[in-house]
């Protein structure tokens, strides 16, 4: 289906994956009402090598932020099954919980958060303009740098 998002997608050269099958013991994402909540997505792609360590000693803070948008781009992939393949139905991004694998004395943990945060922006425009925290953490699953939870509200 080829729509508003989906061309804004292409326009920005971003193919969206399969969605990542869970590694634990939980769905991907679940719908209540308009609102859908999406499970933490790791910043592992099979396009992007950049998404595992600690940001601020495997990596620095710029290959922090394309672990993000990484992690943001996991993220698409399972908005689009929840949207039945039609992300023209996202009304907006309401919200994001940016985890990020940080050295000891790391605290550019917002800086990282913006590679997810201008994408989404970037791809839905006032939309995506969302609420958001981003937090350092020792570890993550699979020793992805970032981890993003979601949440949306969709037509």
């Amino acid at each position: 289906m080829t729509g508003q998002i989906s061309t804004r997608l292409a326009e920005l050269g971003i193919e969206l994956p399969q969605a990542p099958a869970p590694v634990a013991a939980y769905v991907p994402y679940v719908q209540t009402g308009n609102l859908v909540f999406i499970s933490g997505q790791i910043s592992i792609l099979d396009s992007n090598e950049i998404g595992t360590g600690v940001v601020g000693n495997d990596l620095t803070p710029e290959q922090g932020q394309q672990a993000a948008r990484n992690s943001a781009i996991n993220t698409l992939a399972h908005l689009r099954n929840a949207c039945g393949s039609d992300l023209d139905k996202v009304r907006r991004c309401v919200s994001l919980r940016i985890y990020v694998a940080s050295a000891p004395g790391f605290t550019g943990q917002p800086a990282v958060g913006n590679g997810a945060s201008d994408l989404i922006v970037e791809i839905f425009g006032d939309a995506g303009k969302h609420s958001r925290a981003a937090v350092g953490v020792t570890a993550l699953p699979l020793n992805c740098a970032v981890e993003v939870e979601s949440l949306w509200e969709i037509s």
